[in-house]
């Protein structure tokens, strides 16, 4: 249990996202979160494993060679 389970207002900031954003993370269950009582924590794991799953790679585009007119 070496995973440190943050808030929602934490993993807003963390994201920069208002609590709303993660808050709907949860409702639509895209986000893994444990229940404590009353009060919802999120994994640090879940988050990165979030940001790693919708992270986009940037496409290298092969140049055209320019041909002379001959």
């Amino acid at each position: 249990m070496t995973d440190r389970y943050l808030s929602v207002d934490q993993v807003a900031e963390l994201l920069g996202t208002t609590t709303r954003f993660p808050r709907r993370l949860i409702e639509e269950r895209r986000i893994r979160y444990v229940k404590v009582g009353r009060h919802v924590r999120i994994p640090e794991s879940a988050v990165e494993e979030f940001v790693q799953s919708r992270t986009v790679e940037p496409i290298r585009l092969r140049r055209a060679r320019l041909r002379g007119a001959a």
